[in-house]
């Protein structure tokens, strides 16, 4: 059986070669190379002619040869190190297709309010005792802002947002402001309205909504969208230099998950300040890909940034816009209503998109005009459209047909949708891990059945040739690859449900939307993605090989060692 991803490379003649293969290639090698180190075990590629090898060399930051055990383990020398993989595999590292990484640095700093998996809090008491502990714990003085991240409506026992009144009763003295799992919402209690003069008679701003207690005008503390942004704008920051500890955390965090090229998403200047200096300094052992977050978009478009080129690991991908909001906190743009909107909205509720239709156009042509990437947020099938319209008459009057446009999460884009996409060169990247994360809220909440069976449609998307990427987009949940190749390959819902088996990958087409796909997004196909000669010697090692997995139990693949420019930058203890 032959297996194409969807850039049309395709894995393999017989699906056998990935899990015993007969024949394997002698080496191909750079002449007159004495390697530094040579990895010896199963190695998956992902490159379509040599799907599988016995061995890997490598010298300085470069794979030298790749090849059979033989042929590759000719070329040692006396110093070169040789690494028996054992029951392990070696597969070229993850890249990170969306996410945001000074926000899960930034993370680090906050208290943690996630439900399981990835925190503890399970009900509005656990977080209110949470932050309770969090400000005794850190001496925070009255006054002082205490910041919690994570929270997860859904998944509290409550099944409701906290209000102003639960954050009073935490604190009255400080202001209190927790963002909600999507990022897309927040709380703030009194103390922070009153400092944010959000009061009764504060008109919604364009783009946004602030939440007001039943019967009346008042703020009930809940904050969507723009309002969201405009107090997380006033929230405080350290300065370079104090943000870098835990940017270095954060780097380790996604080293342990195997990825070795890692994105900010939705930069603003603070964080271009704070990766620079990192820059500067050499204390960035991954590669950081930002996109500066323009807004508002009314304001000059942003000019004299260095796009494209590395500096000290570091370089500016391109142009980010968000054109809506979040399914599962119900803001996202639909073309149909919500299945149970939220309190006090009418049974018509589509969300509601985060610019106008006439800055959508405006935006998208400045950045395609000026050949410069562009990531656009686009979580509901309307706010694609607006996107998918947009690029159309950009590609058209501008004549630039192959710049790179990503619709970031794409989550209920529709066939028809996705048909246009491949004339327009609109890469998807999906946000699959929400089949498990909330799968059965949008089954039950959100989409209801029919659309949730379809949300991150990656098979959909691959039938028609396009190129497709999936992402876990850091810090709404961990950047945790192997979760999201389960979740790719098996669509799992917390309830053991499984939304949308159609639009299952397979194991391998899951890797390339990790691997190959994702240095595709970035134009980096040529030094990445793949295990080849030439290309930058950054390796994933994990436990075993998940090729010769069932999909169910891919949970049991662990990262042993992640090695990036030809260095280990991670090894399990």
């Amino acid at each position: 059986m032959s297996i194409k991803s969807a850039n049309g490379r395709c894995y393999g003649a017989l699906l056998g070669l990935f899990v015993a293969p007969a024949w394997v290639a002698p080496a191909w090698s750079a002449p007159h190379v004495a390697p530094d180190s040579i990895y010896v075990g199963t190695v998956v590629t992902m490159e379509a002619a040599s799907p599988t090898a016995e061995a890997v060399a490598v010298k300085g930051d470069k794979i030298v040869a790749v090849g059979s055990r033989a042929s590759v383990l000719a070329l040692r020398a006396k110093s070169t190190r040789v690494v028996e993989l054992g029951e392990r595999a070696l597969l070229p590292c993850f890249v990170d297709a969306h996410g945001h990484l000074t926000s899960t640095a930034a993370g680090l700093r906050t208290a943690n309010l996630a439900s399981p998996p990835a925190g503890p809090v399970k009900s509005i008491a656990e977080l209110q005792e949470t932050l309770r502990r969090y400000i005794a714990e850190r001496h925070i003085a009255a006054g002082q802002w205490v910041v919690g991240t994570g929270y997860d409506d859904s998944l509290l026992a409550e099944r409701r947002h906290p209000t102003r009144a639960d954050l009073d009763a935490v604190s009255t003295e400080h202001p209190i402001f927790i963002v909600h799992v999507s990022g897309h919402l927040s709380v703030a209690n009194s103390n922070l309205l009153a400092r944010q003069k959000i009061t009764a008679d504060s008109p919604d701003p364009s783009g946004g909504l602030i939440r007001r207690q039943a019967g009346s005008h008042e703020p009930n503390g809940v904050l969507e969208e723009s309002a969201n942004m405009a107090v997380y704008a006033a929230a405080p920051r350290p300065g370079p230099q104090d943000a870098l500890p835990t940017l270095s955390q954060a780097l380790e965090y996604y080293a342990s998950m195997g990825t070795t090229t890692v994105q900010d998403g939705a930069v603003t200047p603070d964080g271009l300040a704070l990766l620079g200096e990192a820059a500067r300094q050499h204390l960035l052992k991954l590669d950081v890909v930002a996109y500066r977050f323009w807004v508002p978009v009314g304001a000059d478009f942003p000019d004299g940034l260095n796009f494209g080129q590395y500096v000290d690991r570091f370089k500016i991908g391109g142009i980010k816009l968000v054109l809506d909001g979040s399914p599962q906190g119900k803001t996202a743009y639909l073309t149909e209503p919500y299945l149970v909107p939220p309190l006090g909205q009418p049974a018509t509720y589509r969300g509601y998109p985060s610019l106008p239709a006439g800055a959508v156009n405006k935006a998208v042509h400045a950045v395609i005009s000026r050949g410069v990437p562009l990531l656009a947020h686009a979580n509901g099938d309307a706010a694609a459209q607006m996107l998918i319209d947009a690029v159309d008459v950009a590609r058209r009057e501008t004549g630039q047909a192959d710049s790179k446009v990503v619709m970031i999460h794409a989550q209920t884009v529709r066939d028809d949708q996705l048909d246009r996409m491949v004339s327009l060169k609109i890469i998807p990247s999906f946000f699959v891990g929400h089949t498990f994360y909330w799968g059965d809220w949008h089954r039950d909440q959100t989409l209801g059945v029919a659309r949730a069976e379809r949300i991150s449609p990656a098979h959909a998307a691959l039938e028609r040739g396009l190129l497709y990427t999936l992402h876990n987009d850091s810090p709404v949940v961990p950047p945790d690859m192997i979760r999201l190749l389960w979740s790719a390959t098996t669509r799992r819902t917390r309830s053991n449900d499984i939304l949308g088996p159609q639009q299952r990958l397979s194991i391998e087409q899951a890797i390339a939307g990790i691997t190959i796909n994702a240095a595709s997004q970035y134009s980096e196909e040529a030094t990445k993605g793949s295990i080849k000669v030439g290309k930058l010697a950054d390796f994933v090692i994990l436990n075993r090989n998940p090729l010769a997995m069932d999909p169910e139990h891919l949970l049991e693949l662990r990262v042993e060692e992640t090695v990036s420019h030809g260095q280990s930058v991670y090894r399990r203890q």
